[in-house]
């Protein structure tokens, strides 16, 4: 099985296929990986290859991870890849029975004439495929060639969006996000010890904000709904981790003087945390787990993980959400004023919300999800094996 990556950077849809694939090594296949670009400029960060989390835990696991070593952001002409690019790309494919490509970007890729013909399913994210750029046209592209041969995805709007937009529905596969609930549990030995090194009171409220600085997490709506919690609530705290969270970005420091122009001291207890390897601490640590997304979102896996870590999901309602939050949590409309209020409610009636969250674990398990890709991989490779292996391009 080979994986095709666009690059290695913070965000949830990486986070899932790495899990899925360190999942699938588990079960005995042989895995490799293949990433087009090996550093990555977005959300005013630079991300090296070598430094992502992600990658890391494949080739600790043994995983075989090779780059095309483009640089995004300063790279030519996307759509146009070297002699040398193809070459290792079609060194890489050979040796795979099937191709799984992450989101469709890497399809831009699989799409040169020229490459293996191998079977691709095609891992799919997203609520908002005609804000993607040219990646959908290259999926239609890839579908109409008969490439892709099914499609993963996250989430039943993932699913409704892409057929609404063209891709024929006997193609899409839906499995749905889950977690390591090992990993991911209320744990309250960390809780005290976030808590302590971030100065935050252990019977202080506090809401974690787990989201890359992208337009589609909104965060100026969540900066004003925090602007109105914390002068409500003057014990009140906020958590803010991801690429771009960080006080280096002037968009985030932009939206945080426009939000808090007015009580630059509220601001205070704003804690700016960056991209973070240890989740399941900061979720430990919060009350609450939000996101303000206007756009785009199928199924947050930050909401998936502060839940299992025992926090309350307050979300706006976009993609999955509301399927996702259901009665462990609270919906809200995108109003500042609506969202400080469900805050404060999540955080003083957690207790109420717990029971729902504890019987939810099963649904949101990673083995679960793992197991679903497995059978799906399986059968895919199955049919293949029927008939004879596709003619190689010319």
């Amino acid at each position: 099985m080979l994986s095709v990556y666009e690059g290695f950077f913070s965000g949830g849809a990486r986070i899932v296929h790495t899990d899925v694939v360190l999942g699938l090594r588990e079960g005995g296949q042989y895995q490799r990986v293949l990433s087009v670009h090996g550093e990555m400029y977005r959300e005013a960060t630079r991300q090296p290859m070598g430094e992502d989390a992600c990658y890391r835990a494949l080739t600790a696991a043994g995983v075989e991870v090779t780059s095309l070593n483009r640089t995004l952001g300063l790279t030519g002409d996307p759509a146009a890849f070297t002699g040398t690019e193809l070459a290792a790309t079609a060194r890489a494919m050979a040796g795979a029975d099937v191709i799984l490509s992450l989101k469709e970007q890497p399809l831009g890729l699989l799409n040169q004439p020229g490459l293996p013909r191998r079977p691709v399913v095609v891992c799919l994210h997203r609520s908002d495929p005609e804000n993607q750029g040219p990646a959908l046209d290259e999926l239609k592209a890839a579908v109409s060639d008969g490439r892709v041969t099914a499609a993963v995805c996250c989430a039943e709007s993932t699913r409704a969006a892409y057929q609404a937009a063209g891709i024929p529905g006997g193609l899409l596969h839906v499995i749905p996000n889950g977690v390591d609930l090992l990993r991911f549990r209320p744990d309250p030995a960390r809780r005290t010890l976030l808590r302590g090194s971030l100065g935050i009171p252990e019977c202080a409220p506090a809401v974690v904000f787990a989201a890359r600085y992208a337009g589609m997490k909104n965060v100026p709506l969540f900066l004003r709904a925090a602007r109105a919690w914390l002068h409500d609530d003057p014990g009140a705290h906020i958590m803010m981790c991801g690429a771009g969270m960080t006080p280096a970005n002037p968009g985030l420091h932009a939206d945080i003087a426009a939000a808090f122009g007015d009580a630059p001291w509220l601001a205070d207890r704003l804690h700016l945390l960056g991209v973070r390897q240890d989740m399941e601490t900061l979720y430990a640590a919060a009350d609450v787990v939000s996101l303000t997304s206007s756009s785009g979102e199928a199924a947050p896996l930050s909401l998936i993980e502060g839940m299992m870590c025992g926090a309350v999901p307050v979300s706006t309602e976009v993609g999955d959400c509301a399927e996702i939050v259901g009665e462990r949590g609270i919906l809200t409309p995108p109003d500042p004023g609506l969202i400080a209020q469900a805050w404060a409610r999540a955080a003083a009636c957690g207790t109420e919300y717990a029971p729902a969250i504890a019987r939810s674990r099963e649904r949101f398990s990673r083995t679960r999800m793992i197991a679903s890709y497995a059978a799906l991989l399986d059968r895919v490779h199955q049919e293949m094996s029927t008939v004879a292996r596709l003619p190689e391009s010319l």
